[in-house]
């Protein structure tokens, strides 16, 4: 029997990475003098990584060889992630980042069927609670039962850490549980703590290796706007008699 749903947020709850991300990591550069800037694009190579900090430190090395880092580096990474939450929080607390369709439709009936909610991130914990709050709801980090995210567990997606880690806080098996993600990082992450998976993509995802999903969608679809269902022929909305469906095949 299906007893909850775990999420994953930036890329699966709302569309946070290109226009929220990317844009904060470049004001705290610039709020540092420091020269680095992210377009679209190179952000796109860039999360091959996960975690803000990690991302950073992969940026240098592979893409500046010409920056000369200072001996207080890594100081320096920490303070820079530090500053781009901040600019984060602030862009969400204006509005500026709504959930994707559907989000909010299936988290209100799983609440109502008194299914568990659990969210699995790399993300800060600051970064998912300012999403929730003025995205879903002012009460809505009280809806999840568990949020794992940040450096909660040292190794970060696709390591199956985080996961495994909300199941254990849960109290539930992985076969009793379906996740939520949008890349293969993620993907890879579920699979490893045994969950059975849905993929929604995103632009920065669409050409992924979903391998292993149940399903590998446009979105979770809403009334008058289907979900396209991008590993076989089918549109709709997900619902949890569809996500029932699936889980047991």
């Amino acid at each position: 029997m299906l007893k909850a749903l775990l999420f994953d947020v930036d890329g699966t709850l709302a569309d946070t990475e290109r226009d929220g991300h990317r844009v904060a990591f470049n004001a705290a550069f610039r709020a540092f003098g420091l020269d680095w800037d992210w377009d679209a694009g190179l952000y796109g190579k860039l999360l091959a990584v996960t975690g803000g900090k990690e991302r950073m430190r992969y940026y240098v090395d592979s893409f500046r060889p010409d920056y000369v880092k200072p001996a207080d580096f890594d100081d320096l990474v920490v303070e820079l992630h530090k500053t781009k939450t901040g600019h984060y929080t602030r862009m969400l607390a204006a509005g500026g980042i709504p959930l994707r369709p559907g989000v909010t439709r299936l988290i209100d009936e799983a609440r109502q069927a008194g299914l568990s909610l659990a969210i699995a991130t790399t993300t800060t914990p600051d970064n998912v609670t300012a999403l929730l709050r003025h995205s879903l709801a002012p009460d809505s980090p009280d809806w999840f039962a568990v949020i794992a995210a940040g450096d909660i567990v040292p190794a970060k997606k696709p390591a199956p850490d985080i996961y495994r880690w909300a199941l254990d806080k849960m109290g539930l098996n992985a076969a009793e549980c379906l996740a939520f993600e949008d890349s293969h990082n993620g993907l890879r992450s579920a699979l490893g703590a045994g969950l059975r998976t849905l993929v929604t993509v995103n632009d920065y995802t669409r050409g992924d290796d979903f391998s292993g999903a149940v399903a590998v969608l446009s979105d979770l679809g809403e009334p008058g706007a289907p979900y396209r269902r991008l590993d076989r022929e089918e549109a709709g909305v997900v619902d949890l008699a569809r996500l029932n469906d699936w889980f047991q095949d």
